[in-house]
């Protein structure tokens, strides 16, 4: 073995410069994949951490107007969602997991002691922590209690807190002014992915229907959904939804304008496919870059069986079989291929490394959504497995054609 190597490195010595330059070839090639992928992975991070704000198995229900006249309905009808429609949704579609509902409000002004301020007034059901990703690092959401007694409760974020509660002061059971109400602050909450620029605050649905409700009703129904991973199976429960909400309600299921149904669930499907699209063009991209280092590997196991002509000639005329003269190419090769592949993935992970810091020391990819990226140990060892293939296959051609020189015709070889 020590021989072999020795005799491997010897042969190196001699075609350095066309070693160096082959090596390169591979090395780049490995490089360009690593980076590639990487920035692929960085983008994928980048709209999962979108997607990580909110649930994304979700369907949302909002009501519009008619277009077309049902049943004696006219046509230009304004669909209202109400308290017995939610009802309805939570009985009557049985792929419904949590359901929250409501509308939101802009007050006017709002305002403790000194301190006041504008924000948006959400409304929700209990569940509505299901579909928002929130931390209470002080007390909680709404209950079912609140719900059900249509207590004046609020759940701020730390905006507010700041805004209104100065030097430290304790903001849970104070009472806030909401548009001239009075409101018990029952919760503080953060979002870990990122909080929302304008930070609503959120009261029980049931409250609001009794304070705030200008004849409008609801303006949206949403419930999480479970086992929808094809777009047929979520393009089907849309339609059942519209067919079972027309029923109730009195629209056409094929009238669009009446009820609009989002599926995030589809959505999600959709952006990961073409995320595995996305992928599958950097490896095409990236296999591409390494096949041309392939190719310069076996031109140069080409060349070092010419020239080693006369070597091969008189180790078989002393027995040597075509198995080891095979086998001295072939992991001549594959140690060209992997040494010089090694280095291509060290910088490249290197530099998908430096990319990650500078963004997390940057807070983030800025307006494009762009996060972590760099390649899993899954992907490296992959990448390592198909230099070694790769060598074998670039030593493999010159390796044959070297047992097929004859002894005789190797001595007369200049």
């Amino acid at each position: 073995m020590f021989d072999l190597l020795g005799e491997i490195l010897a042969t190196m010595k001699r075609n350095k410069m066309r070693s160096f330059l082959t090596g390169f070839a591979v090395a780049w090639g490995i490089f360009m994949l690593i980076v590639l992928l990487g920035a692929g992975q960085g983008l994928q991070n980048g709209v999962k951490s979108e997607f990580e704000g909110r649930a994304i198995n979700t369907v949302t229900l909002y009501p519009g107007r008619t277009s077309v006249p049902y049943k004696g309905y006219r046509s230009d009808r304004r669909i209202r969602f109400d308290e017995r429609t939610v009802e309805f949704v939570r009985t009557n579609i049985p792929e419904v997991g949590y359901l929250s509902a409501g509308f939101s409000y802009s007050p006017t002004s709002v305002a403790y002691g000194k301190e006041y301020g504008t924000w948006q007034l959400y409304t929700g059901t209990q569940d509505h922590v299901k579909f928002e990703h929130m931390l209470f690092p002080k007390g909680r959401f709404i209950n079912e209690v609140d719900m059900q007694q249509r207590r004046k409760v609020v759940v701020i974020g730390k905006t507010v807190v700041e805004a209104l509660f100065k030097n430290g002061e304790e903001p849970l059971g104070k009472q806030i002014i909401i548009d001239g109400i009075a409101f018990q602050v029952i919760g503080v909450y953060e979002k870990p992915f990122g909080q929302s620029f304008s930070e609503p605050m959120y009261t029980p649905l049931s409250t609001a229907l009794m304070l705030y409700d200008r004849g409008w009703g609801i303006n949206q129904i949403e419930f999480t959904v479970e086992g929808i991973d094809t777009e047929e199976k979520a393009d089907a429960l849309s339609e059942r939804v519209r067919a079972k909400m027309g029923a109730y309600l009195g629209f056409d299921p094929a009238d669009t304008s009446a009820m609009y149904v989002r599926n995030s669930a589809k959505d999600a499907i959709q952006t990961f496919r073409i995320f595995g699209f996305i992928n599958m063009f950097l490896w095409v991209i990236g296999f591409a870059c390494i096949m041309a280092g392939i190719v310069g590997v076996a031109n140069i196991m080409l060349v070092t069986v010419r020239e080693r002509t006369r070597e091969i000639g008189i180790r078989k005329a002393i027995g040597a079989t075509p198995w080891s003269i095979i086998r001295s190419i072939i992991i001549e090769s594959i140690v060209i291929t992997t040494v010089a592949g090694y280095i291509g993935i060290v910088c490249g992970m290197g530099v998908t490394e430096l990319i990650s810091r500078g963004l997390n020391a940057g807070g983030g990819g800025g307006q494009m959504p762009f996060k972590d990226p760099t390649v899993g140990l899954g992907i490296v060892f992959s990448v390592l497995l198909l230099l070694v293939i790769c060598g074998v296959v670039a030593g493999l051609i010159p390796a044959l054609r070297a047992t097929r020189i004859r002894p005789i015709e190797a001595m007369r070889a200049d």
